[in-house]
């Protein structure tokens, strides 16, 4: 009976990280082009995008949450297939950027939410402008500046257990340091960029889909190496 449990749980784990994943690739991917089809690229500072953008900021909103709790999912299934081969150090980075970007992507979306939400209450022109634009640009800061900085960390972190415990093909370490280093050093040139990391935690989910399998059997392979 344990034999069994043991084995189930190998089998089950990659599956429901990468069902997580995907699922988070596909909710957080609409809501960021949802948000910056309301935020538009080279946009002017000001309230126009409130009028504008209102509907689409409230269901990227409502989109959040349900990303968010699939990227925790996806975490923990994740830290759970790597076992005691995570680790300690870039175990805590791993953890603590995802929580970060995590946060700071809710932030952001809170924020923009409640400026659409309460445009009709706003009186005032004149205050309504200051405070839309103090919106718009807390929106744009948090979600370019910080959460996408936040995921290159989470990105590189993971790349590097991957790399020391060769649970996943190299190709795969080498595109996501590309991609975080693209991330830490540009994600301030285009809103779009944001996209890249649900891009990349689509490839991780197809690849933990695909490749349960050979994922279990590297991993204790690896686990026996270090028991020797």
């Amino acid at each position: 009976m344990e034999h069994r449990s043991k084995t189930l749980k190998a089998l089950t784990a990659p599956r429901a990280a990468a069902a997580a994943g995907v699922l988070f690739a596909l909710l957080f991917g609409a809501a960021i082009i949802l948000i910056r089809s309301s935020l538009p690229e080279g946009a002017q500072p000001g309230s126009q995008w409130l009028d504008a953008g209102s509907v689409k900021m409230r269901v990227a909103a409502e989109l959040m949450p349900f990303a968010g709790i699939s990227f925790l999912w996806f975490i923990g299934v994740v830290r759970d297939g790597l076992g005691q081969l995570e680790d300690r150090f870039f175990g805590t980075v791993f953890l603590g950027s995802g929580l970060l970007f995590l946060a700071m992507t809710f932030g952001s979306a809170a924020i923009g939410a409640g400026l659409a939400a309460s445009n009709i209450a706003l009186d005032g022109t004149e205050a309504q402008t200051d405070v839309a634009v103090f919106g718009q640009m807390a929106v744009l800061v948090l979600s370019k500046t910080y959460a996408l900085r936040m995921a290159a960390v989470f990105m590189i972190s993971l790349a590097t257990i991957w790399l020391r415990t060769r649970l996943m093909p190299r190709w795969l370490v080498i595109v996501s340091y590309v991609m975080a280093v693209t991330l830490l050093i540009a994600s301030d040139v285009s809103m779009w960029l944001a996209l890249a990391f649900p891009s990349w935690v689509l490839i991780v989910s197809v690849l933990l889909l695909t490749r349960a399998g050979v994922f279990e059997h590297h991993r204790d392979e690896y686990q026996n190496s270090l028991q020797r």
